[in-house]
């Protein structure tokens, strides 16, 4: 299990550190007169430090091998 949390987070740090965020778009209601509407789209970013994905593949490396080391 140990192992499968340490690959997940190797993982997750190599995609922070190539993506560098997550984004995604919403869409408001800005204006509804009867049957008319007015939309507006917003676009949004969580951004990832770059530290956050260095030690995440550091912390799953470590994860990882000490699961290897310790089944020999």
């Amino acid at each position: 299990m140990v192992r499968i949390v340490g690959i997940l987070l190797v993982i997750f740090g190599v995609l922070a550190l190539a993506y560098g965020g997550i984004r995604y778009t919403t869409r408001e209601k800005v204006l509804e007169i009867g049957s008319l509407q007015a939309t507006t789209e917003k676009h949004h970013e969580v951004a990832f430090p770059p530290i956050l994905g260095v030690a995440a593949v550091l912390g799953g490396a470590v994860l990882v091998a000490a699961t290897t080391t310790r089944r020999t």
